[in-house]
């Protein structure tokens, strides 16, 4: 794989409090912006890979700082203004227990109104990759039909898929998930998940498979590539038949929210850059946990911060509770 990405989903003005509490009992909050698939376009273009993404934003404040956010970082960004509908919110809080809880309000938002037409003619086929994710799948049917559109005009032009599960259980049912994630990833080059969806998409809730057994029959699926994101245990790999583990880099935690997006930054922007799947997964391993040390998802992390004395929670990508409305 080479060359510039493209990806689509969408991405919501983010609220994130600037104390430990819930969201009722904080006096002030700070603005950001949040979504799955912009954050891994921004850390591919901080990696050196071109990359544009596409979506929906509320002719609104929100819509303009989103924007604004993401083109900041050298995103090139093909948005539709859509004058009929808000631009999405999210909330993030660090509550007293140590867990991040992230609550989102995107029912009929812009972005979740995307649909095939709102990606340009030509983009796809002359992309090096596209990356999609499950969330845009469960958004709406125009949505579903966009993600649609994207894999058979890059089947046509033999443009390579990469595809995060990133399962949200507030926006669709298992069984329903389930199909269309497996539909997305048997046209995919890789995929990405965590252990919990890996299991959803084989179809082993029940069954306690090993790691290697899960990243090994998603890979089957795929096109030969799957990385199964573990969190504080760090991750596994099946490329070709062979399997890799990565321990989890050690890091203190602020905000482990955009870990798993940076994971796959990482590891795309390795690969796209010439590195075989061993280097791949360090790289992606040491991105997803440094981006555990700022808070926001997807701000740049300190560069010393994985050398410093690890004295509070190892890395895990997967503490936060999310409740999608």
């Amino acid at each position: 794989m080479s060359g510039h990405v493209v990806t689509m989903g969408e991405t919501m003005l983010l609220l994130s409090g600037r104390s430990v509490g819930s969201v009722r009992d904080l006096d002030a909050v700070d603005l950001d912006t949040g979504g799955a698939e912009s954050n891994v376009a921004i850390g591919l273009v901080r990696a050196g890979v071109p990359t544009t993404w596409v979506g929906r934003v509320g002719t609104d404040p929100a819509g303009e700082r989103v924007l604004a956010d993401v083109r900041r970082t050298g995103v090139d960004v093909v948005a539709v203004l859509d004058p009929d509908r808000s631009t999405g919110l999210m909330m993030k809080e660090r509550l007293p227990d140590g867990r991040t809880r992230v609550t989102y309000h995107r029912a009929g938002s812009a972005g979740s109104a995307v649909r095939p037409e709102d990606v340009p003619d030509g983009l796809v086929e002359r992309a090096g990759l596209v990356h999609l994710t499950g969330i845009t799948t469960a958004l709406s049917d125009s949505a579903r039909a966009a993600v649609d559109a994207v894999l058979a005009r890059a089947d046509t032009a033999r443009v390579p898929v990469s595809f995060d599960v990133n399962h949200r259980p507030k926006l669709v049912d298992p069984d329903t998930a389930r199909q269309r994630y497996r539909a997305v990833a048997e046209r995919s080059s890789v995929v990405f998940a965590s252990d919990d969806e890996a299991r959803l998409v084989l179809g082993r809730q029940e069954q306690p498979d090993d790691e290697e057994s899960l990243a090994h029959d998603l890979a089957a699926m795929a096109d030969g590539t799957a990385v199964v994101k573990l969190g504080s245990r760090g991750a596994v790999a099946s490329v070709d038949g062979v399997l890799l583990r990565r321990p989890a880099t050690p890091v203190r935690v602020v905000d482990p929210v955009g870990a798993g997006d940076a994971f796959v930054a990482g590891w795309l922007a390795a690969v796209l850059t010439g590195a075989g799947p061993a280097e791949a997964l360090d790289r992606a391993a040491d991105a997803g946990a440094l981006a555990c040390t700022v808070p926001g998802d997807w701000q740049l992390p300190d560069p010393d911060a994985a050398a410093r004395p690890v004295d509070g929670p190892e890395v895990d990508h997967t503490v936060h509770d999310r409740v999608d409305r």
